[in-house]
């Protein structure tokens, strides 16, 4: 399906009156067509504009990933009304704080009862049982002018680091996040949905769904392996998309060996660390290319590993830059780094976020001249794939000297008594701050500190060799099921008399320590 379309709307017009029978979304035991969907959203835009919804308004939706949240989507955007999606799973604090900042003229929700005594900015609300019934309207007629210049999406980052901040995108970010997919998106491909469509994956991804005409198979909330698997084979999956933890898990469920996976040509991951033997089992176990993608909120779309790349550039880099992207490692002063020195990561593309949502401030300190700084650190490795080295709030400062967690992770992922682990520093009144690792052992394992930190001597500077260690049955998660380190870090705190590594007596000195105690 291809053409020049100045928005989504007239694209979403083109592919229902091209493809009309073609599935749209797989939900449960409902399935969309391109012409449903495209019907259904027209009905639901009368509904939000006898609401009063209108150019420039917002529209929050509180639900889960669903072919009613799609259709909530493209109804809002035929008034030109924004899409502020809310994760189910975000807190309450969470919660309020992104219905103050948008204030939105309306809420759809799962249910309304209670809601406007916990939310009471969020507008008229509509349960998701008033939506059959609202999207069998009439039209509007004529229909809003809608001219590609609107803002179509407010995409909240997860708060890990604070309070979340809304990245605006609009018509044109969306259709350079199309261009930008390469091999992850194919015509006609049926693709796996995992995430919470309120997520960056989904809610810039209608251009690529259209002009591409992918069937979105929508795996129900929460989340399982075994229905995962499910839904592989029955839909006939091209596409199955998971960060590590969720193929980790596929992978692993009794019933793996006897799926049909058999349909897939690829499968994504990202989001976190992939280790080497994962990317290795999922080739085997899959029969198909993997591909790691890379990027942040607020630029959408950053880099990916290709088809056809080696194991070790999907497991050990984020790959190069995806088509339409410049990136580049940047110092403290914003000038290059060069000869793979590590640095700060930023990308300049047509699908980088307007900016933040009602917040020049914070906008002006990542968003200069087209290029946006991230929070991430890496380096440019000589092949031109982006090796990242973990987040710039996490580096931890021992004893002088710059300890990237992620780079610590990788080594000690490939240990064979580690099956997870994550590293973050901890404060220390000799060396300012020390590495604790907190590992999910191997089946029948017990690894040991000392194991551990000799392991990493042998491949890394001492210093960065783990000065603690806490052996745990999981990681904690964030809504995203990526490795909550805050949470870690309070556990850190939490435990710190009880499980505490001996210290060098100088700084200079080598690390000494002794087997922490496991938790």
């Amino acid at each position: 399906m291809r053409g020049s379309f100045r928005s989504v709307v007239d694209l979403m017009r083109a592919t229902a009156e091209a493809h009309p029978e073609r599935e749209a979304f797989v939900d449960g035991g409902r399935r969309l067509t391109f012409a449903g969907w495209d019907r259904a959203a027209d009905g639901l835009a009368a509904t939000l504009a006898e609401a009063g919804v209108g150019r420039g308004d917002v529209v929050c939706l509180m639900l889960p990933s669903s072919s009613d949240y799609a259709v909530c989507y493209q109804a809002a955007m035929r008034l030109g009304a924004v899409t502020s999606g809310i994760n189910p799973r975000l807190g309450p604090a969470e919660v309020a704080s992104i219905i103050s900042r948008t204030r939105p003229r309306l809420t759809v929700v799962d249910r309304v009862a209670g809601v406007h005594a916990l939310h009471p900015g969020a507008g008229r609300l509509i349960g998701r049982d008033e939506l059959d019934e609202a999207c069998r309207r009439d039209p509007i007629r004529p229909r809003p002018r809608i001219d590609g210049s609107e803002a179509v999406a407010i995409v909240w980052t997860s708060g890990t680091t604070g309070e979340p901040k809304g990245a605006v995108f609009g018509h044109a970010n969306l259709e350079a996040c199309a261009v930008g997919a390469g091999d992850l998106s194919r015509p006609g491909d049926r693709r796996l949905s995992p995430l919470p469509f309120a997520h960056v994956g989904y809610m810039t991804k209608p251009w690529d769904e259209l002009v591409n005409v992918i069937t979105t198979v929508i795996v129900p909330s929460p989340w399982k392996a075994g229905q995962a698997l499910r839904l592989i084979e029955e839909e006939a999956v091209t596409v199955a998309q998971g960060v590590p933890t969720q193929w980790s898990l596929m992978l692993a469920d009794p019933h793996f060996d006897d799926t049909d996976v058999s349909s897939l040509r690829v499968a994504g991951t990202g989001a976190s660390t992939v280790p080497p033997e994962l990317v290795r089992e999922m080739r085997r176990r899959l029969g198909c290319a993997v591909v790691v993608a890379y990027t942040s909120t607020e630029a959408a779309i950053t880099t990916r590993s290709r088809v056809g790349d080696a194991d070790e550039v999907v497991s050990g880099t984020v790959g190069r830059a995806s088509e339409g992207v410049a990136i580049e490692v940047v110092d403290a002063e914003g000038h290059p780094a060069g000869g793979g020195e590590v640095g700060r990561v930023r990308c300049r593309s047509a699908a980088v976020m307007r900016g933040y949502w009602d917040d020049p401030v914070r906008t002006a300190e990542v968003l200069r001249e087209g290029w946006l700084t991230t929070g991430d650190l890496g380096r440019v490795d000589a092949a031109g794939n982006l090796v990242l080295v973990g987040r710039r709030s996490e580096m931890y400062i021992r004893g002088g000297y710059n300890v990237y967690p992620a780079e610590v992770e990788g080594v000690l992922g490939e240990h064979p008594g580690v099956d997870k682990v994550a590293v973050v520093g901890l404060p220390d009144p000799v060396l300012g701050q020390i590495g604790a690792a907190y590992v999910v052992p191997a089946s029948g394992a017990a690894p040991q500190l000392d194991d551990l930190r000799t392991w990493c001597r042998q491949r890394l500077a001492d210093y960065k060799a783990p000065d603690r260690l806490e052996l745990l049955t999981e990681l904690p998660l964030t809504s995203m099921l990526k490795v909550d380190k805050q949470a870690l870090t309070a556990l850190g705190a939490r435990t710190h008399d009880l499980t505490r590594a001996a210290r060098p007596s100088s700084a200079s000195s080598g690390p000494r320590s002794r087997p922490a105690g496991s938790s």
